[in-house]
């Protein structure tokens, strides 16, 4: 008897819609469910990190996931939630976003073909490419009339007022290949549900009317929330854009951050959806953040869980250690820590001046080097800070005999000048 995975999502909220009969279905034997994911960038970001954590939830619950990779889809892109059309890739474009997505998703499912409900992943252009046009709109296209595929909601609202453009045949055909994939995935893999956001809905449930005309038989439909932000922005947008699942797009440390500054009303909402805690501890950790909201814990909770699990235990250390060199107590063995990346998206926005290696051994006194620097108005104040012991060097206090030397530099290019606790200056050396 496999959990129940609907009365999980119910209570996280992420139930929106699902198909009469779905729960019991679930609770009956485990099955097999899917979940597209369209391949429009070499990777995915936190928008699609919902899905993923859906997927994983019915892993858990004992049922085994199928991640669809839209290689046919991918080309046409979908209409649903899009105000415009989709710009269409090109196969080599196509075929490298494929291999970064499903080198992720690989982070967040067992693939362990050992296990019984061990995930599998598809890609959609593995069928479709051997697909006939003629043999398609005879077979498919019969079976859904134009009627019932405008009637859905990612239809109607590009051909109303709200949208100039229209929609192209290309983008109104995504309808009836994404109910093909449901009905190829259903009659060779038994995989009786397919899941998604709340916009796909009427996609989706093309997918079950396609299998009940050519079948006769129930498949299984259910979505979740789109994920929204109590202040109206938008979820997992940030001023330099998406919040990536890579890296090397997001570095950890701003992932990190992005999910540390969330707000209060978004931390209880999303304690229960990013997170795998029961709801019993998911309560408390609730109520011990509203004792002491100032505290933020919450948002710890919620950042450090989603750093460990998009990227790694190292990686996390290594972020915590950098906000505490802005925030708290840290040393220059502290910084020594961080890698060039890192360590620049702490410094982001801080004053900064480059200067020659030849400054840096030119420049016999510290308080000559900061003043070439710019770090302050006049050599006199620079004098009077370093008595005043205000002045640091990679987080280090210094007095008016200390030296620089290639040594002192970080990442063997940055020097980090620092007033006070919060006033500080980023010198490059190259």
């Amino acid at each position: 008897m496999s959990k129940n995975f609907i009365n999980e999502l119910r209570w996280r909220g992420l139930l929106q819609d699902v198909i009469p009969g779905c729960e019991e279905k679930l609770l009956e034997n485990p099955i097999s469910g899917y979940i597209g994911f369209d391949p429009t960038a070499d990777s995915l970001h936190i928008g699609s990190l919902v899905q993923i954590l859906i997927l994983m939830h019915f892993q858990n619950s004992g049922h085994q996931p199928i991640v669809l990779i839209g290689g046919a889809t991918g080309m046409i892109g979908d209409p649903s939630g899009k105000s415009s059309e989709r710009n269409l890739l090109t196969k080599d474009e196509l075929e490298k976003n494929i291999r970064g997505i499903k080198s992720q998703l690989s982070k967040f499912l067992n693939f362990d073909s050992k296990e019984k409900n061990s995930a599998v992943i598809f890609d959609n252009n593995d069928w479709f490419k051997n697909i006939n046009l003629i043999d398609f709109i005879r077979d498919i296209g019969k079976h859904l009339t134009v009627n019932y595929m405008v009637a859905k909601d990612s239809v109607k609202k590009r051909l109303s007022k709200e949208s100039s453009e229209g929609m192209s045949f290309t983008e109104f055909t995504y309808q009836l290949i994404q109910a093909y994939d449901f009905y190829h995935l259903f009659k060779n893999e038994n995989c009786l549900i397919q899941m998604g956001g709340s916009d796909q809905w009427g996609n989706i449930t093309s997918g079950t009317e396609l299998i009940r005309k050519k079948t006769g038989e129930k498949a299984f439909a259910l979505t979740c929330p789109l994920i929204t932000k109590t202040d109206g922005s938008k979820f997992g947008k940030t001023e330099d854009g998406n919040v990536w699942l890579d890296r090397n797009r997001t570095s950890p440390y701003k992932f990190y951050q992005y999910w540390l500054n969330i707000s209060d009303e978004d931390a209880f909402k999303y304690i229960k959806i990013f997170t795998f805690y029961s709801e019993i501890e998911i309560e408390e950790f609730i109520k011990t953040h509203k004792d002491a909201p100032h505290q933020r814990s919450l948002q710890k909770i919620i950042s450090s869980d989603l750093t460990k699990l998009v990227h790694s235990k190292n990686d996390l250390d290594k972020v915590i250690i950098a906000s505490n060199i802005l925030f708290g107590k840290s040393t220059s063995k502290d910084l020594e820590l961080l890698d060039e990346k890192t360590f620049l998206d702490v410094f982001d926005g801080v004053p900064k001046v480059e200067l020659s290696l030849e400054s840096l051994k030119n420049n016999t006194s510290i308080n000559d080097f900061l003043y070439e620097a710019g770090f302050l108005s006049s050599k006199s104040e620079i004098n009077r800070a370093i008595k005043e012991n205000s002045i640091s060097i990679n987080k280090e206090k210094i007095d008016a005999n200390f030296s620089l030397t290639k040594s002192n530099l970080i990442c063997g290019k940055y020097i980090l000048a620092q007033r006070g606790r919060k006033n500080y200056f980023l010198i490059i050396i190259h």
